[in-house]
């Protein structure tokens, strides 16, 4: 029945536009089953192609859909790609100002070690010149130690009594010391021995009693500089001298009481012997 209302219907449109297939299809000689049929297969066909161009049409959205999610995504994956590469950009400008900051502080590193090394050459030979002075001034301390030499002493340490006569001449010991800067005099021996080469001052007294005869000499290396002498006074007497000599180091000095003479002492110390450095030499 819709095979047949299809017919009349085509038949229909066919008359109406007048054309040729209209004419064709009335003519006797066409098989109008036989067209029918065609005409049902046709629209089978058409059916398919419809339900086809559908499911094309379907797949085509679906196509679009996911070209424009990938698009969305390959927009996001450029957009993330630029904030990737500036980042990267961001991170080489830091690496290369990093970079530069390490040269900058590997130099000012190596300067620092060359100064610190130059510093340590100039306090080694800061304290090699410290030494070497403290050593100079070690050595001008001693030696002007040294130059300090000074002597005085009275002939008894103590009481009242005096000395000789001797058949001999007798070195006279003094042996109470006042001073000694030097520790040139012994008053063990009563001989003073030069510390230093130079120009020294030398004064003795000597104190005699009535009726006796006191005469003392001062000798260098045994040989006599200079003397006092007071034969048999009437009454108590004293005599002094005294002498500039030049000594070398090692020289001595003492006083010798003359043989069959006499000496008197108290603990006012009239018979005395001194020396000290004038200057050195």
């Amino acid at each position: 029945m819709k095979i047949k209302t299809m017919a009349v219907l085509l038949l229909v449109l066919l008359l109406c536009a007048g054309s040729s297939i209209a004419q064709d299809l009335l003519s006797p000689s066409v098989d109008i089953i036989a067209e029918l049929e065609k005409l049902k297969h046709m629209d089978g066909r058409i059916q398919k192609l419809e339900e086809t161009l559908t499911k094309v049409l379907s797949e085509n959205e679906a196509l679009k859909t996911e070209v424009r999610d990938s698009q969305n995504k390959l927009e996001t994956v450029q957009k993330e790609s630029e904030a990737l590469k500036t980042e990267v950009r961001d991170s080489q400008n830091k690496l290369e100002t990093v970079q530069k900051e390490s040269e900058a502080l590997k130099t000012f590193v190596q300067d620092s070690q060359s100064k610190l090394e130059s510093l340590q050459k100039e306090s080694e030979a800061l304290k090699t010149l410290v030494q070497d002075s403290q050593n100079k001034l070690e050595s001008l301390q001693k030696e002007n130690e040294g130059k300090k030499v000074a002597f005085s002493a009275g002939l008894l340490a103590s009481g009242t009594g005096k000395i000789g006569p001797f058949s001999y001449d007798k070195t006279l010991e003094y042996k109470k010391v006042f001073s000694n800067v030097g520790n040139a005099y012994d008053s063990n021996t009563g001989i003073f021995t030069a510390p230093v080469k130079g120009v020294y001052y030398f004064r003795f007294y000597g104190h005699g009693h009535g009726g006796t005869t006191m005469a003392i000499t001062l000798l260098k290396n045994g040989q006599s500089q200079c003397s006092v002498h007071s034969a048999r006074p009437a009454s108590s007497s004293n005599a002094s001298n005294g002498v500039v000599l030049t000594l070398e180091i090692g020289d001595k000095i003492n006083t010798q009481l003359w043989r069959n003479t006499w000496v008197y002492d108290d603990p006012a110390s009239y018979t005395s012997f001194s020396g000290f450095l004038i200057f050195p030499l």
